[in-house]
């Protein structure tokens, strides 16, 4: 399915379409990692409608964080002693970064796990919120908002390929291209997987 036909689609999906994306979570096997030397932590992959079309939330770190200074990132962090779970962890993180409140976050399911360059395994989750929603982002780790439509990830016109060289080896992994912002790293693996999977449900259901 081509990006206008995306496009088309939608923007008419409302609610179905966050069931759906429940739906295909719970249908697809997660895939797990078990590392003892990457340090667990947990991110919101909220998605939610505005102007016609569902969005996906991130934001533009500050350059006050510890770490990823200035990249563009899902709320979320690593794990507290208090956190239960590490889906407790992305709720926590999403309510201190973001203003979100956790009871106001529909969780949609577990997405594969991603372990990242600075020795860490982050657990996403997506989830979904009631729009228009009053956003309060933390002044000391939030520099930029971003609100990016689904069917702007899905352009192969703002497709990228983050090239690196790892142990020797070139490693080629997929980033995106946003309003003058480049998506990579984990951020951009997280999303890719998710939109794989958004991609084969959509497909399914074309004649």
């Amino acid at each position: 399915m081509d990006i206008k036909t995306y496009e088309s689609v939608l923007p008419y999906m409302g609610n179905p379409f966050t069931d759906r994306i429940k739906r295909v979570i719970a249908d697809t096997p997660r895939s797990s990692i078990d590392d003892p030397a990457l340090t667990p932590a947990g991110v919101m992959v909220l998605v939610y409608p505005k102007n016609g079309q569902h969005c996906v939330m991130l934001n533009r770190r500050t350059t006050r964080v510890d770490s990823h200074k200035g990249e563009i990132s899902f709320p979320g962090g690593r794990v507290d002693p208090e956190d239960a779970t590490l889906l407790d962890t992305a709720l926590r993180e999403t309510h201190e970064e973001m203003g979100i409140h956790p009871r106001d976050i529909e969780v949609l399911g577990a997405l594969d796990d991603t372990p990242t360059t600075t020795r860490y395994r982050i657990s996403p989750y997506a989830g979904t919120i009631p729009y228009p929603y009053k956003f309060s982002p933390s002044e000391a780790e939030v520099a930029e908002v971003l609100e990016v439509p689904i069917s702007s990830l899905m352009d192969s016109r703002n497709r990228r390929d983050e090239i690196r060289i790892t142990d020797g080896d070139l490693d080629c992994a997929p980033a995106f291209a946003y309003n003058g912002h480049i998506i990579f790293g984990a951020t951009a693996r997280v999303l890719h997987r998710f939109l794989q999977l958004l991609e084969t449900s959509l497909e399914e259901d074309t004649p």
